[in-house]
Parts: structure tokens; C-alpha cells; sequence
């Protein structure tokens, strides 16, 4: 039993995904301490940042729509944050260390099927419709 736990520990997708998740963990917390701290103080420029205390009840019931703002505005700037600083910049950055050329350039439009098929097929391989060098 533990030769199959120690099997289980040391494959390479269990320590991949543990790595994973404590960098994970590790760049939520320097997300949210940018959002909480850099842009969530620009909310307060023209006006107030937080709206927890914002609250109607009915009957006995208390409802507190602020936390529902203040969670939304979170999910926002969050988002903004990760999008703006950590997808745009990777994807520029993938996008000028790529060396491959274009898959589309390679390919045609079959006009049986419309499936995209390698420029030089002479048959398509979704149809078996023959194809000729101009189409």
C-alpha cells in the first residue's frame, strides 16, 4: 500500500498540479494585494470604496446588497488586474517569440464542405470531395 501511494505522489501531473496550486495561491495573494491596494484606493477618489454597511430589511429579514457590490467590484478589478497586466503582456510576448508561420496561410476552403484542408490536398479529408490547385 505504500509502494502505491509513494507511486502516486511521484507522478509527475500530482507534483505538477501541487506546484501549480501553491503558485497559484502565491500570485492570488499579490493580485489581491494590488487590487486592494492600488486600484481600489482610485475608487475613493470621487467617492466612497466601501459599501458593507449598506443594507434594507424587510420583515425580519436584513439584506446586505454592499457586500454584493463590494464583491462585484472586487470580481472586476480583479479581473482588470489579472487580464491587463498578466494576459495582455503574455500573450504579446508569445505572439513575438512564435516562429511557426500561420496555420491558416497553409490552408484552402474546400468548396464542397467548407472544412480548411492543407493547400496542396488534392482530396479533401472531410468530404473526399477531389480539389484542384485553384480552389
Amino acid at each position: 500500500m505504500l509502494k502505491e501511494f509513494k507511486a502516486f505522489v511521484l507522478r509527475g501531473n500530482v507534483v505538477d498540479l501541487a506546484v501549480g496550486v501553491v503558485i497559484g495561491v502565491a500570485f492570488g495573494a499579490v493580485v489581491t494585494a494590488f487590487v486592494d491596494n492600488i486600484l481600489t484606493p482610485l475608487i475613493s477618489i470621487p467617492g466612497q470604496t466601501d459599501f458593507s454597511r449598506l443594507k434594507f430589511t424587510i420583515g425580519g429579514g436584513t439584506f446586505r446588497y454592499g457586500l454584493v457590490i463590494n464583491a462585484l467590484i472586487s470580481f472586476v478589478l480583479i479581473a482588470s488586474a489579472v487580464f491587463f497586466f498578466v494576459v495582455k503582456p503574455v500573450n504579446t510576448l508569445m505572439a513575438h517569440r512564435r516562429t511557426e508561420t500561420d496555420v491558416e496561410s497553409k490552408t484552402k476552403q474546400c468548396p464542397e464542405c467548407l472544412s480548411n484542408i492543407p493547400t496542396a490536398a488534392k482530396r479533401c479529408a472531410f468530404c473526399t470531395s477531389p480539389q484542384t490547385a485553384s480552389a
